[in-house]
């Protein structure tokens, strides 16, 4: 039995290291979300970090509710990119963790 337990804690362990460099390595990948078949485009981190709003000048012309919209249908679609890119990212994290009882979501 203690040497079941301390195999745990070492995969354990093990796993929270590969964790933490997996969530270095998200923080530098950049997804792009668009809206309106691209007139706007919002380029976030996968840490939710929003880096770049580009905006078509045509839609400078536009009522202003518009651009609110298309700017909130972008920051969402690169939202859902950011959710994939991460999800695929942490998916193999917990392959070789095996506690019995314990359902890890990934």
């Amino acid at each position: 039995m203690k040497g079941g337990l301390g195999n745990i804690m070492k995969q354990a362990q093990a796993m929270q290291e590969n964790l933490r460099r997996a969530q270095e390595e998200l923080a530098k990948i950049e997804v792009t979300g668009t809206a309106g078949g691209g007139v706007v485009s919002v380029t976030m981190t996968c840490r939710h970090d929003v880096k770049k709003i580009q905006v078509d000048s045509s839609l400078m012309d536009d009522d202003k509710e518009v651009l609110e919209d298309l700017v909130a249908a972008a920051v969402n679609d690169a939202v859902r990119k950011v959710e994939k890119a991460s999800q695929e990212k942490l998916a193999g994290l917990t392959g070789g963790l095996n506690i019995p009882g314990l359902n890890l979501p990934f």
